[in-house]
């Protein structure tokens, strides 16, 4: 009964550690109209193994934005649906299990069945004007 008690305030974190996708937001921006499927948007991002925090992927290093449209299955599932309804200027950390990344295949840098942390930071979603958001 003492190890039950003692478990039990970890339950919540190993059920949320669970799911295919985790969103954090690390930097909240107000607006009216957020990104939906179908928006073409520009996403600055840096891309790390969980399990040893190596870097594999930034955009902030190349200098310029990643373009793609929301929810049109061009990127990973995660990022499809951890990126659906962000203001421009918002920032969320995906933890993304590998059901929701690459799964069991190998992706250049990324190992087979890897969980992938993302830092994303929503820069722009096109054909929306400043004063709709």
């Amino acid at each position: 009964m003492r190890f039950l008690l003692s478990i039990l305030p970890l339950l919540p974190l190993a059920f949320a550690l669970d799911k295919p996708l985790n969103i954090e937001v690390t930097h909240k921006v107000e607006c009216s109209r957020k990104t939906k499927a179908g928006d073409r948007v520009d996403v600055h991002y840096r891309g790390t193994l969980e399990s040893d925090g190596s870097e594999f992927d930034a955009s902030y290093n190349r200098g310029q934005p990643f373009t793609f449209i929301v929810g049109n299955g061009q990127v990973i599932k995660g990022w499809d649906q951890g990126l659906l309804d962000m203001c421009p200027g918002e920032k969320r950390k995906l933890t993304i299990q590998p059901e929701y990344g690459y799964g069991s295949r190998d992706m250049g840098p990324i190992p087979a069945d890897s969980v992938l942390i993302f830092e994303t930071e929503l820069v722009e979603i096109h054909g929306v004007s400043k004063d709709e958001l």
